[in-house]
């Protein structure tokens, strides 16, 4: 009777997609919330068999990197659907508008998505070998595949495969060094080489990947241990910071009805005492989410005022907040940007920041599509007029009382090397959210867990504030020092964790990963040299 693994390889056709598509999906249990890393394991191993099984395609390369392909094609599906399907609830917060486009976003944009694994299989496919270093080629092809996705279309970077590690304490430290990029490859790596323990031709080539494997793992569990100290993170002096998370509902904040209710809820919440008996007078930054208001913050002086009213003297307010600009000639209204705003005792705006990477279909509809919508009479998923227009460039915050501020809004803190300004290096890293389209699912966890990330990567503490969940204080290590749960409401009374020294990856992140990228490049084409190689 042929072993299971051996039926696997040799599996055709619709066979072949379905283990393909099931192996991709078991992978997302390896994601936030869950890092179930055995489930990584789950998922690659039977890539690699599939891959394998390419090679008896034909004596056609073509063939044969078609095959690989669409292999790769039908294991994103699985693991883009599994992992993204929380994007439907962004779609039911106005169902009567748009739970027509729920599938677009639910199965159109894992297909798309899924064209990146679908190259890297094929790129791996390229460099396939007939012993162990094929793990090599495989985490090679995906790795490339996975930046290529964070950067090409505005990029999309979301539940890479270096977030199986990125979610321990200890082996998230490496992002310290390599950043999420690199972590990918060596998840990667390691989740795919226990394959070869079933399909090795000898004890050693069975043996040798896997127990390579483990002792990575270890390897890199010992230097988060080493790095991580056993004391918490000093305190910035002379700031203490008060987080609001008010837990309002996406559809309630779209209705400029609300906004004495929404502002009363904002400054109620923001008053009130702290778990440890802190007033907020106290405090001497109190900070808001994204998206904070169904209304322009800055043409409105009573809430202004207010939020004046509600600070201590010498503190200040951080907010997120949509702005616009006065028209320009020949312009019916200005260009609306999404906004952080900081706001002092007096209810005057010292400073804000706009911001660069906006989010496609929610923030701004391409311009290609914008005429179509119109003429099939759909309404745009933006709530601003012709939508929000990205900043030029990305700058620093400057907060009276803060260190230099690295401001981001929403998913801009996934984006690993691209949340710094250009000029001198801040020291905190800020994040203000909104991730109540998407209530009680995976994505705010997910989205979570990559912002902690950027804190390990960068040597900077991340403060957090999302309009229902998840804000906290990360310390620059990754530890959390103090959070909110999904779908409460409340405040954070915290300090503010100091940074420490750059990180390798701060310095030389691209660096760093093209050269490990050419290393296993030049390894890879040395051993096809030295083998038959397949079609």
């Amino acid at each position: 009777m042929m072993p299971p693994v051996e039926r696997l390889i040799l599996s055709r056709g619709w066979r072949r997609w379905l283990t393909a598509f099931t192996a991709g999906a078991i992978g997302a249990l390896a994601m936030p919330p869950f890092g179930f890393l055995p489930a990584f394991v789950l998922s690659l191993a039977p890539a690699i068999w599939l891959l394998d099984g390419t090679v008896k395609d034909g004596p056609s390369r073509r063939t044969a990197l078609t095959a690989a392909g669409l292999v790769g094609w039908f294991w994103g599906f699985g693991y883009f659907v599994a992992g993204l399907w929380w994007l439907g609830a962004a779609f039911l917060v106005e169902a009567d508008q748009f739970a027509w486009a729920m599938p677009f976003g639910v199965l159109g944009l894992p297909a798309a998505l899924a064209v990146f694994p679908a190259a890297g299989f094929a790129l791996a496919r390229l460099f396939w070998l007939r012993d162990a270093w094929r793990i090599l080629a495989f985490a090679f092809g995906l790795s490339v595949s996975e930046w290529l996705r964070g950067h090409l279309f505005t990029g999309f970077p979301w539940n890479s495969p270096g977030m199986a590690l990125g979610q321990n304490l200890w082996l998230m430290q490496s992002a310290s060094l390599v950043g999420l990029y690199g972590l990918t490859f060596l998840s990667l790596c390691i989740g795919a080489a226990p394959a070869i323990l079933l399909t090795g031709r000898t004890a050693r080539d069975r043996w040798s990947a896997p127990a390579l494997a483990a002792a990575l793992l270890l390897g890199l569990a010992a230097f988060g241990a080493w790095r991580v100290p056993g004391e918490a993170s000093a305190a910035v002096p002379d700031v203490r910071l008060r987080i609001m998370q008010p837990n309002l509902p996406q559809d309630a904040k779209f209705n400029p009805r609300n906004r004495e209710a929404i502002m009363r809820r904002y400054l109620g919440l923001s008053a009130s005492p702290g778990k440890d008996g802190n007033d907020h007078a106290s405090a001497t930054h109190i900070i808001w989410p994204e998206s904070a208001f169904p209304f322009l913050l800055h043409r409105d002086p009573g809430s202004l005022a207010q939020i004046g009213g509600l600070l201590g003297p010498g503190s200040v307010l951080i907010t997120g907040a949509a702005r616009m600009d006065m028209p320009l000639p020949g312009e019916a209204v200005g260009k609306f940007f999404n906004a952080i705003q900081v706001i002092d005792d007096r209810g005057t705006i010292l400073s804000s920041y706009d911001k660069v990477h906006l989010v496609p279909f929610g923030e701004y509809v391409p311009k290609f599509l914008d005429s179509l919508i119109k003429a099939l009479g759909l309404r745009q998923f933006v709530h601003i007029p012709g939508g929000f227009e990205p900043s030029p460039k990305r700058t620093a915050l400057t907060v009276p009382g803060l260190p230099p501020v690295a401001a981001t809004i929403c998913y801009e803190a996934i984006f690993p090397g691209e949340i710094l300004a250009e000029g001198p290096r801040p020291d905190v890293i800020l994040n203000v959210t909104n991730d109540g389209w998407f209530g009680q699912t995976t994505g705010p966890y997910q989205h979570f867990a990559q912002a902690r990330l950027r804190a390990v990567e960068e040597g900077l503490p991340l403060v957090r504030a999302a309009n229902t969940g998840i804000s906290a204080i990360v310390d620059p290590f990754g530890r959390i020092v103090d959070q909110l749960p999904l779908g409460v409401d409340g405040i954070i009374d915290s300090y503010l964790p100091v940074a420490e020294s750059p990180t390798v990856y701060s310095k030389w992140g691209r660096f760093s990963l093209t050269a490990l990228l050419l290393i296993c490049l030049i390894i890879l084409i040395v051993r096809r040299g030295q083998q038959t190689p397949f079609p």
